[in-house]
């Protein structure tokens, strides 16, 4: 069957193609994918080519489909898999495989699997590693923002503190201690905000830093001091490029004990640095922002990791349990996942949007793969409104969400949107 899809062929080479899927084997699944939400490591993808660690070294020959954030409906199940997945089932995935040891992922490695397709052959390695996942929210969107979600909760997870006297890790953030955001109010930021305040190990305090005054005000209007508040979370946002003696004054938050936790989401030195500086004792700093330059560097104060054992770790990706939790705490209604999306689109917008994402402000693009869109921000639907009988739509629904994304304007958007 042919497909739409864009594919990555070199370095910053992506084209919407027509393809042809062959019949999938006994192994494979056929899907319909509906969303994907457009990661930052897609662009990597496409800056670095096959010089990236997951994409294939002869993508020029055989390309691959772009996207591993995606959605969708089952289609047609191989014979293999008829007794754990039927067509119509709703579904997620979990790109982070970890097969046989490889880098390999949907969205980057292989040449029928990618969340910017209209359809997708899904390869017998993701069901063996248990990645598909049942999906039963009815808005498609969740099941794309949930693997960057697993990322953020893999980060949680991953961090770690001693006892004096102990070699054992105990795992994951400190319950009840002081926690730092910095860089915090891009997408993955505000989805970090969320997860520390509505998941069951969540510090007492927790300081949300940016230089962007109008990010920190919209992540402050939805994720508000009074909200955290009734989970037992002292917020605070601080703008450190207005406030005075900024890292004084955060530091005072902590009665100057400094941090237990800290993370850092932006690969920017100077944050790295005041992170580290901000790290009390056994503090552990969390490096989140994955960086292009494959030099890039700060320092690290080694007095305080020999004295104060303080420490550092680094994650690139969740597993698969925290792509269950994700699901699960959003289908709970504890994590709004919305937050994350500033701008919708189509299977059209997807070569221009990823190739020029640094320069494009706002949160998450999310695009639906079976749909010609522009790319649109949510925040731009009111303005053209006069213009666009479905941006009026959209923003009379999202109005009532407070300017968010939602099932509802989802529903309405893949009704009324030309398809592609």
């Amino acid at each position: 069957m042919k497909t739409k899809a864009v594919r990555l062929h070199g370095v910053n080479d992506l084209r919407l193609e027509e393809i042809e899927l062959p019949a999938i084997k006994d192994d494979e699944i056929l899907a319909r994918i509906v969303s994907d939400s457009v990661c930052m490591s897609t662009y990597k993808a496409a800056q670095q080519g096959a010089a990236h660690k997951r994409v294939p070294n002869n993508v020029a020959e055989k390309p691959v489909i772009v996207g591993h954030e995606f959605c969708g409906e089952i289609v047609e199940v191989g014979a293999k898999w008829a007794d754990k997945f039927k067509a119509g089932q709703k579904f997620s995935i979990q790109p982070a495989l970890n097969y046989k040891g490889t880098w390999d992922a949907p969205g980057y490695s292989f040449e029928y699997i990618g969340g910017d397709s209209q359809y997708v052959i899904i390869p017998s390695c993701v069901m063996e590693m248990n990645c598909l996942l049942d999906y039963s929210n009815e808005a498609f969107f969740y099941g794309s923002v949930a693997e960057p979600m697993s990322c953020i909760i893999g980060t949680f997870h991953a961090m770690y503190h001693t006892k004096q006297g102990s070699y054992v890790h105990d795992m994951g953030i400190v319950e009840g201690g002081n926690m730092a955001i910095l860089a915090g109010v891009g997408p993955m930021g505000i989805g970090a905000i969320d997860y520390a305040i509505h998941c069951d190990r969540r510090p007492s305090l927790l300081v949300v830093t940016d230089i962007d005054e109008a990010r920190l005000k919209r992540a402050a209007s939805i994720y508000t001091v009074e909200d955290a508040a009734a989970n037992g979370v002292k917020l605070v946002y601080v703008n450190t490029a207005t406030t005075e003696n900024a890292e004084e004054y955060i530091m005072s938050l902590t009665d100057n004990k400094g941090f237990d936790d800290v993370m850092v989401f932006a690969p920017v030195r100077p944050v790295v640095e005041m992170g580290d500086r901000l790290l009390g004792k056994d503090g552990c700093l969390n490096f989140f922002a994955g960086p292009s330059n494959t030099a890039f560097s700060a320092e690290f104060n080694f007095y305080n990791v020999h004295y104060a054992s303080t420490h550092v770790v680094g994650t690139s990706g969740g597993n698969t349990d925290d792509m269950i939790e994700a699901l699960d705490m959003m289908g709970k209604g504890k994590l709004n996942t919305a937050s994350m999306i500033t701008h919708i689109g189509g299977l059209n917008c997807v070569v221009d949007t990823v190739l020029n994402l640094p320069k494009i402000p706002g949160g998450k693009k999310l695009v639906y793969s079976n749909i010609d869109f522009p790319l649109t921000a949510i925040a731009d639907l009111e303005a053209l409104a006069d213009k666009c009988d479905i941006c009026k739509g959209l923003y009379e629904i999202c109005q009532r969400h407070n300017m968010l994304w939602s099932a509802e304007a989802e529903k309405y958007l893949l009704a009324n949107a030309k398809p592609i």
